[in-house]
């Protein structure tokens, strides 16, 4: 067994509290997040996302975010892959953002809803040309032979899409996550750490300081 047990690091950088919290929490977000991206903090926008199906078997994986409002967080994916199966089972999930530099954490739970073909189509024509080939070429989550078998695919779809726009595929565009809880952390020493939770009561949000 590997010995992580004396695997440890101080956090003592910032501190929170509880007066410096904004009404809203995707008001606070929206200052993390701006000060994560200015710690230049690698790829700030990659959050981890839990789902779960029908039988409550749950699945993480790395999404990147790709927009932000008062109403939730967006990400897009190929409505066939395993994520989506998900979503369409039981649509509450979970994510959470980790920004080492600033020693912060943010976690956020709600429900998964569909974006409309309008806003995926929005977003999917500013998308990179490989990264609209890519959206066309990968089965995503399903087995597939080789690496040759995708890059053939690849370039069947490269020659498909020379000569004109290439279209959103209907199996690929975004959802949101309204959130119902949003909790803030931020690292302290010797384990006391400041967490802060903001649930949904009603129409308004509770705000609340958590024991570490």
């Amino acid at each position: 067994m590997n010995d992580l047990f004396h695997t440890r690091r101080e956090y003592d950088l910032k501190n929170f509290n509880f007066n410096e919290l904004k009404p809203h929490p995707m008001e606070q977000f929206d200052v993390w997040f701006k000060e994560a991206t200015a710690a230049e903090q690698h790829e700030p926008n990659a959050m981890a996302l839990g789902t779960s199906n029908g039988n409550g078997e749950i699945s993480v994986r790395y999404v990147l975010l790709k927009a932000y409002d008062k109403e939730g967080l967006i990400f897009f994916t190929n409505y066939e892959s395993r994520k989506s199966a998900h979503i369409r089972q039981s649509p509450n999930g979970a994510v959470v953002f980790y920004w080492p530099i600033l020693q912060r954490q943010v976690r956020i739970e709600g429900e998964i809803i569909l974006l409309s073909n309008q806003e995926s189509d929005e977003y999917f024509k500013i998308r990179p040309q490989g990264s609209k080939i890519g959206a066309w070429a990968s089965p995503q989550s399903k087995p597939i032979p080789s690496r040759e078998y995708l890059e053939k695919l690849k370039a069947e779809y490269e020659k498909k899409y020379s000569n004109f726009m290439i279209p959103r595929p209907v199996f690929w565009g975004g959802y949101k996550i309204c959130p119902t809880l949003v909790e803030f952390w931020q690292g302290r020493p010797d384990r006391l750490h400041d967490r802060f939770e903001y649930r949904m009561n009603g129409t308004g949000w509770k705000k609340e300081r958590l024991a570490p």
